[in-house]
């Protein structure tokens, strides 16, 4: 079997992916971010979240993963969207995005990220995954959205990103 090249070449009906979460805490003009330093997208920016553990909710996975990966809880959370990620080895993630209006604590160096506040107007998008500059002002915007990404290694092949009520 030859690998996706277009997101119409995927059975998105029967399509699973990993489930993880992304949470970004927007403060003011700012938002927090991370260097991620292990795991898939090490070496880029991102935003704290991860795995979901048997049985755990998207919310509640959210919460944990914020505080492992920088040491503080994030509250005002709002789901904001779900993004599919292709990869072409077969990889898949279905990420729940949350967007959060505070944080508990300051957020602190972890050995899986390096936390930092960025003005909202300055993302670094280049340092970023290449679909972040797609979707990320819409949650930015306050709108929902629906993202499926394909992926060869960090080259982005496809996509499509719809709003949603």
């Amino acid at each position: 079997m030859t690998a996706p090249r277009k997101l119409a070449d995927i059975d998105w009906e029967r399509w699973t992916g990993v489930l993880c979460t992304l949470v970004f805490v927007v403060r003011g003009g700012e938002v927090l971010l991370i260097h991620k330093k292990r795991g898939l997208g090490a070496g880029k920016v991102n935003a704290p979240g991860g795995r979901f553990e048997p049985d755990e909710s998207p919310l509640a996975c959210a919460v944990r993963e914020v505080r492992e990966e920088v040491c503080a809880a994030p509250r005002g959370l709002a789901w904001c969207g779900r993004n599919r990620f292709h990869f072409t080895d077969g990889y898949a993630t279905d990420v729940h995005v949350f967007r959060a209006s505070a944080l508990d604590g300051e957020p602190a160096a972890t050995d899986e990220a390096d936390p930092f506040w960025s003005p909202i107007d300055m993302v670094p998008y280049a340092q970023m995954w290449s679909d972040d500059s797609l979707w990320l002002p819409h949650l930015f915007a306050g709108r929902r959205f629906s993202g499926r990404f394909l992926f060869e290694g960090d080259e982005l092949l496809d996509w499509a990103l719809e709003l949603i009520d």
